[in-house]
């Protein structure tokens, strides 16, 4: 089994890729994989592999109208120190799609890539025995 079939990929159709690269290893700690763009380019975290899927590649052909838009869906990224992580992208210029908002399992906020992807950073509630 090779290093890719050990990753788990998710596909995000961007308007630009070359942009899109930019902000995910500038901003989120991924790095660059393959960089075909401005068709396509994948970049890693951890085992994730996201798929950057620019207009000319097959990746952005259009879905059935049954699936487009179907949920909230979003790439999960779990953080040490929300509140530092906040203040490094506001101070970057990234853009919050939402407030901070906290729950028994941690605290949230999300942000969006260059082409209106989500991104949710979560930083998990300190549990005490």
């Amino acid at each position: 089994m090779s290093e890719t079939d050990q990753l788990a990929s998710v596909r995000y159709i961007v308007d630009d890729v070359t942009g899109a690269i930019d902000f995910y290893t500038t901003h989120l700690g991924f790095t660059l994989r393959s960089n075909p763009a401005p068709a396509f380019a994948d970049v890693t975290r951890g085992p994730l592999r996201l798929l950057l899927s620019g207009p000319a590649s097959s990746g952005a052909r259009a879905t059935p109208d049954s699936a487009a838009g179907a949920g909230r869906n979003r790439i999960h990224l779990i953080v040490a120190d929300l509140d530092a992580e906040i203040d490094r992208l506001r101070a970057a210029g990234v853009p919050f799609c939402s407030e901070q908002i906290a729950g028994p399992g941690g605290r949230q906020i999300l942000i969006a890539d260059p082409a209106g992807n989500l991104v949710e950073l979560f930083q998990p509630a300190a549990h005490h025995p």
